[in-house]
């Protein structure tokens, strides 16, 4: 019979899971964290369980926040196991699992609750996964978008605000009134340069409120650029039920993962840092390079992989890159048009990398999905493949593979595979997509011409001219047909 997961069960879970080694009741807050998703509980409260079964930092434990209904749902389940999460690793030759007790409190789900958190002293640093759309990005100009609706009801109302940053200003002007000094804001989400969009973000939205107090936040508030790995797919019933069957434990909200994971920060932590060097992180002077080999190689990668997937009738990561059409349009993606895009990395092997990222995505036990890869790609497309094609087009690089990724994603978004099952909305502009999508099978202007996604690269003669001819071609020869002519030049 499973054991329900709780501090008082844990010496009753099966002698093959790990668990904390740590007393939990020695733990002092020193991080909050806002977005306990699936990503943070497998990273970085598994770096801080290894840092404190190793003895070390217990005053940086891991205080959870949100700002979400989804957020809530998370705080009520994981509170109901003391803040205790199973990490299933999907080791294609062995699973793994272990306990991880890192995070020792999630504060409700309200404004003045996450703000009265981030205000507490103890807490050195705020870090956030937000996804990459929550950053008020203006995708025509690549700046802080200053009339979003939410930015602007945090402007006029600073001492109530509906966005994480805003209770980021909130409660660093509470610090500075009380003479406690300000904590450092970590982004753990994949952006390129995310420290420095975080800061952009929460230096504009101060701007707004109070020009003064936005110099005071731009002189005296770190925001150390990251870059965080590690593939995490989505937790359902199989998640639960593998737990459950394999190691033992009823938990409402397990994590899988694989079993890689890889962190690069700066080190640039005014108020401390737990060390988590001693455990796998690298810290670096510039994060710049790694972030941008990851957001490209990647996560370019999985955009790549995600849209002729869906088309060709795929369901799992895995069967994808088991069909020669789609891991060799990924391999000849990357190599021809992706990394020449990246400068060189000391000791970094590119060609090692994309061969390592082929690995992982190929992994059985991980269970990854394409449907999950394929979602908010109105968000995800301008973050990891636009940016590329536009270095390409500047520096006169080969761009056809990247106009084609572009163009599968329209012929996705036209609602249909090539067998004609209807694929389910998973975007909040689909309606728009959609519309696009299909418009543009006769006018592919229709698809380029969406500028909140594209900007400036939309009107680009030689791109769009790319991009309409691999787009006629996918509706007249098929994804199979269209793939095998890039791939074979």
């Amino acid at each position: 019979m499973p054991i329900p997961l709780s501090l008082a069960t844990l010496p009753q879970i099966p002698e093959s899971v790990a668990r904390p080694g740590y007393d939990r009741a020695s733990l002092t807050p020193g991080i909050l964290h806002v977005g306990v998703g699936n990503f943070h509980r497998a990273h970085m409260q598994v770096y801080l369980d290894r840092l404190f079964n190793a003895g070390r930092d217990h005053d940086f434990a891991i205080v959870g926040a949100g700002v979400r209904s989804a957020d809530a749902a998370m705080r009520d389940r994981l509170l109901a196991q003391d803040g205790l999460t199973t990490v299933v690793e999907l080791d294609p030759s062995g699973l793994s699992a272990r306990v991880v007790g890192s995070m020792i409190d999630f504060v409700p789900v309200e404004a003045e609750a996450v703000i009265a958190a981030m205000a507490d002293p103890r807490i050195r640093i705020v870090s956030t996964t937000v996804t990459e759309g929550g950053y008020y990005v203006d995708a025509k100009t690549d700046g802080f978008a200053a009339d979003h609706p939410d930015i602007r009801h945090d402007a006029a109302n600073p001492d109530a605000p509906r966005t994480v940053f805003g209770m980021v200003l909130a409660a660093l002007r509470r610090r500075r009134d009380a003479g406690v000094p300000p904590f450092t804001f970590l982004s753990c989400d994949n952006l390129p340069e995310n420290g420095h969009v975080a800061s952009r973000t929460i230096t504009g939205l101060a701007r707004l409120q109070d020009a003064g107090f936005a110099e005071w936040v731009a002189a005296n508030v770190a925001f150390p650029n990251s870059m965080v790995d590690c593939i995490t797919p989505a937790t359902s019933d199989r998640e639960r039920r593998m737990v459950a069957d394999k190691f033992g434990i009823t938990d409402a909200v397990p994590v899988a993962c694989e079993p890689f994971r890889q962190w690069v920060l700066e080190d640039n932590f005014p108020q401390g840092r737990p060390a988590w060097e001693e455990v796998g992180a690298e810290f670096v002077q510039n994060v710049a390079q790694y972030e941008l080999m990851k957001l490209r190689i990647l996560n370019g990668g999985h955009a790549a992989i995600a849209y002729p997937g869906a088309l060709l009738g795929h369901h799992f990561v895995h069967d994808a890159m088991a069909d020669p059409r789609i891991s060799s349009w990924l391999d000849a993606l990357t190599r021809r048009e992706i990394q020449p895009t990246l400068k060189p990395i000391e000791g970094v092997s590119y060609d090692a990398y994309r061969e390592l990222i082929a690995e992982r995505f190929s992994n059985p036990e991980v269970g990854d999905t394409i449907p999950r890869l394929c979602l908010d790609g109105s968000n995800r497309q301008p973050k990891f493949i636009l940016p590329t094609a536009r270095q390409a087009l500047e520096e006169g690089r080969p761009y056809e593979g990247l106009a084609l990724e572009v163009a599968l994603w329209c012929r996705y978004c036209a609602g249909t595979t090539e067998a004609g099952e209807a694929i389910a909305p998973n975007d909040e502009n689909w309606a728009d997509l959609n519309a696009r999508a299909l418009a543009a099978k006769d006018d592919p202007s229709a698809f380029l011409s969406n500028t909140l996604v594209f900007g400036p690269l939309g009107q680009d003669p030689r791109f769009a001219e790319a991009f309409g001819r691999h787009l006629r071609s996918l509706w007249t020869n098929g994804t199979e047909a269209t793939l095998a002519a890039y791939v074979n030049g």
